[in-house]
């Protein structure tokens, strides 16, 4: 594997574990409960990520992909790491409210275990779409964000990763807010 889709591999592996590690913080039978009405539970934070990567997966990584084999699209060169050509703090700066689209916003109809399967089965998907490019000029093929600008799909893959430890933070805090919620 080229070492810089292995340094994204390594990063989303990262990422993930530290989702794991924050949704394991919050007892079982609590993760479907909101720690206020307007904030989301765990499951629906998981249903959300496993939305936005899918669309990602989907619309961006797949669809850009295809598009540069048919324009022909060079083999990777470059070997430097990717992570410095990305600024994640804004994406895991939660002191800023974001709101989600309405298109990614989670409906509540899953239960955890499910949302996680799925989040599970859209990650394995983007591993296999990014592992069938190992070798092209991934840092070639661009794709604008509606608030970053324009990214390389090495970027939109760092943007993933940073999107979930975002929302890990996020476990993190409703974790807190139950144990504080158990302890009052």
């Amino acid at each position: 594997m080229h070492p810089r889709l292995q340094e994204i591999m390594i990063y989303l592996d990262e990422r993930r574990a530290e989702l794991r590690a924050a949704v394991d913080a919050v007892p079982p039978g609590a993760r479907q409960t909101r720690p206020a009405p307007d904030r989301w539970s765990a499951a629906e934070v998981v249903e959300h990520l496993a939305m936005v990567e899918g669309r990602m997966a989907r619309g961006i990584f797949a669809k850009r992909i295809e598009e540069a084999r048919a324009n022909g699209v060079g083999l990777e060169r470059e070997t430097t790491p990717v992570a410095v050509s990305f600024d994640a703090n804004p994406v895991l700066d939660r002191s800023r409210p974001r709101t989600a689209p309405e298109a990614v916003a989670p409906l509540g109809a899953k239960d955890f275990d499910t949302a996680w399967a799925e989040l599970e089965q859209v990650r394995a998907r983007l591993r296999a779409t990014l592992t069938a490019a190992d070798g092209l000029a991934l840092g070639d093929i661009r794709h604008v964000h509606p608030s970053l600008g324009d990214m390389n799909l090495y970027q939109w893959a760092l943007w993933i990763g940073s999107h979930e430890g975002r929302h890990a933070a996020q476990v993190r805090e409703i974790a807190e807010q139950m144990a504080v919620s158990k302890r009052s």
